[in-house]
């Protein structure tokens, strides 16, 4: 390889104009963004070299491209930061390097084009960099493989940030022949020399490898031979076929091919390329230039130095290269992000899991203890005074050591085993539903959430069935009650006094008239259970009420405890997922209610 004193090129930018005095020239400079900041670099060039400074010139508009870039790539950052403790790192690692070479990249020159030259053992691709630089930089020959290590030829200086990024050492930094007013279109090109893809050394495959995933455009040089490579097409044109608008597809060696097999070749190839996916830029479409050249003849060069010139003028490949590789990152996560789900958790699923946790705290039992203790205290209240000495009569006459040795009932036990299991039915039926058509990880994180909270749901309604169950003390009196209680005196007392009046009677100690004390003592007989069936009836109501508020009371409590620990943070892992979800679309460029 040729390797003159003249033809080497370190970019020693600053300290050259330094030396001459020459003018800063920002045209390239690192440091630049991708949205046209100003540079620096010639202001200190100027500042060391004592160069007058002129008024600073106007700061550029990003250009729309940039700021629907600089959008995407917000929202991936922030989807990544919120998916960290959702997906696994792997996972994520992907849209995790696109990110750091989108920032490496805008913070390098936007005024330079990086174009990378790839191609096969034998396609050519060393002869066509040398005619494109006008200059013999790249080693040609019959020996396999010529090119071991990437050679970078720059057309204008600022270009040593983008190269040092490359890992291209100064020795194979070179500058193309004075071409003079032909080659001020190729100003801001960097054109990289690449090894052969399909080299038997490892190292050489790397080489390619590191280089194409950080230029900004690849021009992929084929033969007549290999054009329809197996290798070529599955491992990289087919996985970068959505960089169509950065990539060039060149069928050198055309001067081999007789008469029409030049134009029947190329249409083959692009055939392959419409198969890999490659949307080709044909009747004015975006998408991957094909042409056929001859490198050796010179044939079809200076259609491609042209099309090389308005491509580097145009400043937007860096820009479409990081957009290419945002959509292919977008693509390979969307089915962790997309999927044919609503976060969120119905109202029928909502109802049916309060409903579950009411049947497992036992709210519609405690409903009818209280409705049952309300109907006994009205009873006690306003029953027969011999019917309540009947019953303290028979609870006395019942031995307090036999009620305390009574053995206990075995179905609380089960009871708390069926309550468990219908807990934890409730919480798998809610959690299902609300991960339903949800991605795998995101369904996976909402059950998992839910599982935790309903860890020590059981025993907090174990105690809200104590603390909220039916109220402790006697249930409210209504306000008729002692109206009530009065009759029923009243009843007592006239079977009291008719029974003694007959008794006075029968001891001769009152006027013999047996009629009105037995009325007086049947009007009590009937009367006392009839106040009592009558307070019976007018006490349903307001027991039931009683029973069904004691119900809801219960219901309430445990809905709220399930909603704290359960639904609540399936809402919040939810609203996460929607968060991303939006971010994701933003990403990959979706309207929010897309699938």
């Amino acid at each position: 390889m040729t390797d003159r004193t003249d033809d080497r090129w370190d970019d020693g930018l600053i300290a050259r104009r330094a030396a001459t005095g020459a003018d800063g020239n920002a045209d390239g400079a690192p440091g630049a963004d991708l949205d046209g900041d100003p540079d620096e670099t010639g202001a200190l060039a100027r500042a060391v070299s004592g160069a007058g400074s002129p008024a600073p010139a106007p700061v550029p508009a990003p250009s729309p491209e940039n700021q629907a870039l600089r959008v995407r790539l917000d929202a991936l950052r922030q989807l990544v930061g919120l998916s960290r403790t959702r997906l696994d790192g792997k996972t994520l690692a992907e849209a995790g390097r696109v990110l750091d070479e989108a920032a490496a990249r805008r913070g390098l020159s936007p005024r330079h084009t990086v174009v990378a030259i790839a191609g096969a053992t034998g396609s050519g691709k060393s002869t066509l960099f040398n005619a494109l630089a006008g200059v013999q930089i790249s080693e040609t020959g019959l020996r396999r493989p010529t090119t071991s290590a990437p050679i970078a030829c720059s057309w204008t200086d600022g270009a040593a940030g983008l190269l040092d990024r490359l890992e291209i050492p100064g020795r194979l930094r070179r500058r193309p022949r004075d071409g003079g007013d032909r080659d001020d279109a190729m100003n801001g090109l960097v054109l990289i020399d690449l090894p052969d893809h399909d080299s038997a050394l490892t190292t050489h495959r790397e080489h390619v490898e590191r280089v194409l995933a950080l230029v900004d455009a690849v021009i992929w040089v084929v033969d007549p031979e290999k054009y329809a490579d197996a290798v070529l097409h599955e491992r990289y044109l087919r996985p970068l076929s959505g960089h169509a608008e950065i990539t060039f597809v060149v069928l050198n060696q055309i001067d081999r091919l007789p008469g029409e097999a030049a134009d029947l070749v190329l249409d083959d190839l692009r055939r392959l390329l419409d198969e890999d996916g490659m949307a080709l830029g044909e009747h004015g479409e975006p998408g991957a230039t094909v042409l056929g050249l001859s490198a050796l003849t010179g044939e079809g060069v200076p259609e491609l130095r042209e099309l090389l010139g308005q491509f580097t003028q145009e400043r937007g490949a860096a820009t479409r290269r990081i957009s290419a590789d945002v959509d292919r990152a977008a693509l390979r996560l969307r089915p962790l992000y997309v999927a044919d789900g609503h976060p969120e958790i119905s109202e029928r699923s909502r109802a049916e899991f309060e409903d579950r946790l009411a049947e497992a705290v036992g709210a519609h039992a405690a409903g009818l203890a209280a409705e049952r203790a309300w109907r006994r205290n009205a009873g006690r209240a306003c029953g027969t005074p011999w019917l309540r000495l009947w019953r303290w009569y028979d609870d006395k006459r019942t031995p307090q050591l036999l009620r305390r040795s009574a053995p206990e009932p075995e179905q609380p036990a089960e009871d708390e085993v069926t309550a468990r299991q219908r807990v934890e039915q409730a919480v798998r039926t809610v959690a299902d539903d609300a991960a339903s058509g949800l991605p795998e990880p995101w369904a996976l994180a909402v059950r998992e959430t839910a599982v935790r909270g309903a860890e020590q749901l059981p025993e907090a309604l174990d105690e809200l069935a104590v603390t909220a169950g039916v109220p402790a003390g006697k249930p409210p009196r209504p306000a008729w009650w002692p109206a009530a209680v009065l009759a029923q005196a009243s009843m007592t007392l006239l079977q009291i006094y008719g029974g003694l009046w007959l008794v006075g009677q029968i001891a001769g100690v009152l006027e013999p008239r047996l009629m009105p004390p037995v009325l007086l003592m049947v009007a009590g007989i009937v009367g006392g259970p009839l106040v009592e069936w009558m307070c019976t009836v007018a006490a349903r109501g307001p027991a039931r009420r009683y029973g069904q508020e004691a119900e809801r009371r219960l219901r309430q409590a445990a809905a709220g405890c399930g909603r704290a620990r359960v639904l609540e943070p399936v809402a919040a892992e939810l609203l996460r997922y929607q968060e991303v979800r939006e971010q994701f679309a933003t990403v990959a460029r979706l309207s929010t209610t897309g699938r």
